[in-house]
């Protein structure tokens, strides 16, 4: 036995030998860097430490949101659904006719006890949601959803203290600012990005003219609710789309800015829902002849297509083919400035409307009501 383990052991000494001698060739490997010596103190890698602590702070703050919704089977087979094929065919059980959809995303910690911020896409229509905080996995209640701004308000069900994120001011935001974006592409937990702001105040994303913060950051599927944060670890957006022509990244990414999430917000914790302004007029476009036939200098304006019956806009007296020129004093340019303007009014208040009607200027008040 003795002799057995001795020769265990010379085996081992020899292939250690054999290692070592094999290794050698690599010594010349392990001479220091020229590079490092004076690098610690390096402006690139006082970026870099900046990019480790935003990464360590935001670390238990972004979570991953998995979702799931019963959807119908389509393209049900006719014949498996008759009696006399089924039993021919020895077919006992029923296809079924609904299978689950799954879904992913991203979120944020927005309290510590436990609301969070993510994309409406992202929980659009489903079933249940869970989040996934630092490895552990909890049920989240949907507060509020709005499908205008594209912003939902979560709860994490049960107890827990939880870290949030900091808001920044995006109002602040400039092209070429450095962000990076954390979140949960493809399912990869936590994936971390960085690029700079190509670009503010873009608006040709959606019809109802949200703007949006344009970024070279890579964003992909999956990143959907996540945070795009600044150098300064502020949260200044959140993640909600691409521009690609294949499904993947090409650098054109777009984030809902936070200024404009954080009031959503508010209101959908408030109310369960988003309270918009309303005054009861359809818009028409206003062409630069028709305009002109007017007797107006431009198209600057909103053409009144119609009234609405019963709504504030009748019962003050603005009529078809008004075009509305300012709001409270100030111009309104296009259809979009004027619902984004009568939308952010408090819901019973007034407002004063500078019309043009039979080539006249004329003032009319008009309450404001909650959009239906």
């Amino acid at each position: 036995m003795i002799k057995k383990f001795a020769g265990v052991i010379t085996s081992i000494l020899i292939t250690s030998t054999a290692l070592l001698a094999d290794t050698s060739f690599l010594a010349e490997t392990e001479i220091e860097s020229p590079l490092k010596k004076n690098s610690s103190s390096s402006i690139i890698h006082e970026l870099q430490n900046a990019y480790h602590g935003i990464y360590n702070e935001y670390k238990d703050s972004v979570v991953f949101i998995s979702t799931e919704k019963t959807v119908n089977v389509k393209g049900i087979n006719p014949f498996t659904e008759d009696p006399v094929f089924r039993e021919f065919f020895g077919m006992k059980n029923t296809p079924p006719k609904t299978r689950k959809a799954r879904g992913l995303g991203t979120g944020f910690i927005i309290s510590s006890d436990g609301y969070i911020c993510t994309n409406h896409h992202v929980v659009q229509n489903v079933d249940t949601v869970t989040i996934t905080v630092s490895s552990k996995s909890y049920e989240a209640q949907i507060i509020g959803s709005d499908a205008v701004t594209d912003i939902a308000l979560l709860k994490i069900k049960g107890g827990g203290k939880f870290k949030p994120v900091h808001f920044g001011n995006s109002d602040d935001v400039k092209v070429g600012d450095i962000v990076v974006a954390i979140g949960n592409p493809f399912g990869l937990d936590k994936t971390y990005t960085s690029g700079v702001v190509s670009a503010t105040g873009r608006n040709q994303l959606d019809p109802n003219g949200n703007v949006h913060i344009q970024t070279d950051t890579a964003i992909n599927q999956g990143n959907s609710g996540g945070p795009l944060i600044n150098i300064d670890g502020e949260v200044i957006g959140v993640n909600r789309a691409i521009y690609s022509s294949t499904g993947g990244n090409i650098g054109i990414g777009f984030a809902i800015p936070i200024n404009n999430a954080k009031d959503t917000i508010i209101q959908i914790k408030k109310y369960g829902k988003v309270r918009r302004g309303f005054i009861g007029i359809n818009i028409a476009p206003l062409s630069a002849d028709h305009a002109k036939e007017l007797g107006l200098k431009n198209s600057d304006g909103v053409l009144v297509g119609g009234i609405i019956k019963d709504g504030p806009a009748q019962k003050s007296g603005i009529a078809e083919g008004d075009v509305i020129l300012k709001i409270d004093g100030v111009d309104v340019k296009d259809g979009i400035a004027l619902v984004k303007n009568i939308s952010a009014k408090e819901i019973g208040s007034t407002v004063k409307l500078s019309l043009w009607r039979k080539k006249a200027l004329i003032e009319i008040t008009v309450a404001v009501k909650e959009r239906p």
